[in-house]
C-alpha cells in the first residue's frame, strides 16, 4: 500500500504480485475493494500478473483532490498515475461501472499501451436519464437471513442486490458498503455535475481480448447500452446474466470468475 502523488491528487494504491500490470477501478462511491474483493481470489492460482488497485479520487484514503470537479480530470488524474507507475509499460485495465467508463478513457486516449480489456457493469451512457435500464426486482432471498439485519441495512441491502443471503450480504457489506461509508459526498456530487467526458470515446476499434459482463437485471446502467458496442470490440466477450444486477460479482461469484479466467487465458495465449 502506498500514495502516489500526481499533478491534482494524491492515490492511495495496493499493488500485490508481479509480472504484467493489470490497473483495477473501482465505481463511484466505493474504494479499491470492489475490485480487490472480486479480482484477488482470482490470482490465487495464477502468477505472472502485477495487480494494481487505486482509490479514486473522493474516494477511499486518497487524498489532496480538491482542485478536480470533472470526470475529464479524474480520467488525467488516473492517467498521470499509470505515467508514474509503470512509465512507458504495456498494461491490462479492469474497470467496474464508473470505473469502466474511465477505462474507456483510457483506451481512447493510450490505446497502444493496452494489451487487454475487462469491463463489470460498466457505465456506458453517463447520465442516468440517457441510460436503457432494467426495473428493479428482487429474484432471490433468504428471508430468514434478511430478517437478521437491521430496517436501514435491509433497505440499503433491497434496493442495490436482486439476490439478498448471507454470502451476498457479507461481500456487500465488506467490498462495497465500507468504501461508500468513508467517500466524500460533497466532492462526488460535485463531479457529478461534469459527470461526462468532454471528448467523444469508442471512436475506434479495440481489437485486444475483452469481456464485458453484464446484468440482466442492473437496475443502475443495465446491459443494453453496452451491447452497441459490440462491433468495436471484435474479440470481445459480451455476457448478459440472469440473477445479476449491478453488483453482478458478488450475485454470480462463479460465473463472474470462470469468464474472468478465460479472458486471462486469451491474454496469456
Amino acid at each position: 500500500m502506498a500514495y502516489c502523488k500526481v499533478r491534482q491528487a494524491e492515490l492511495y494504491y495496493e499493488d500485490f504480485g508481479e509480472g504484467i500490470p493489470i490497473l483495477m477501478i473501482h465505481g463511484y462511491s466505493p474504494d479499491h475493494q470492489l475490485m480487490s474483493g472480486c479480482m484477488e481470489p482470482i490470482f490465487t492460482k495464477r502468477k505472472g500478473w502485477r495487480r494494481i488497485y487505486i482509490d479514486l479520487p473522493g474516494m477511499g484514503r486518497t487524498k489532496e483532490y480538491n482542485e478536480i470537479s470533472s470526470s475529464d480530470e479524474m480520467l488525467n488524474a488516473v492517467l498521470d498515475f499509470i505515467q508514474a507507475v509503470i512509465p512507458d509499460q504495456e498494461y491490462v485495465i479492469a474497470g467496474e461501472s464508473y470505473g469502466g467508463y474511465i477505462a474507456r478513457g483510457i483506451i481512447e486516449k493510450h490505446q497502444d499501451q493496452i494489451l487487454g480489456a475487462a469491463f463489470v457493469c460498466p457505465v456506458i451512457t453517463p447520465f442516468p436519464e440517457n441510460r436503457t435500464v432494467e426495473k428493479h426486482e428482487i429474484l432471490s432471498a433468504d428471508e430468514k437471513f434478511i430478517e437478521s439485519l437491521s430496517d436501514d441495512e435491509l433497505e440499503d441491502f433491497k434496493n442495490n442486490n436482486v439476490v439478498l443471503n448471507e454470502y451476498t450480504w457479507m461481500r456487500y457489506n465488506k467490498e462495497i458498503l465500507s468504501g461508500c461509508k468513508i467517500g466524500d459526498e460533497k466532492f462526488l456530487n460535485k463531479v457529478k455535475q461534469n459527470y461526462g467526458f468532454s471528448f467523444k470515446i469508442d471512436q475506434s476499434d479495440f481489437i485486444k481480448p475483452s469481456v464485458f459482463l453484464l446484468g440482466r437485471q442492473d437496475s443502475s446502467v443495465g446491459y443494453k447500452d453496452a451491447l452497441d458496442l459490440i462491433h468495436r470490440y471484435p474479440r470481445g466477450t459480451f455476457a448478459v446474466l440472469d440473477t445479476a444486477g449491478h453488483n453482478l460479482q458478488i450475485e454470480q461469484p462463479h460465473i463472474f470468475n470462470s469468464l474472468l479466467n478465460e479472458w486471462l487465458d486469451r491474454l496469456e495465449g
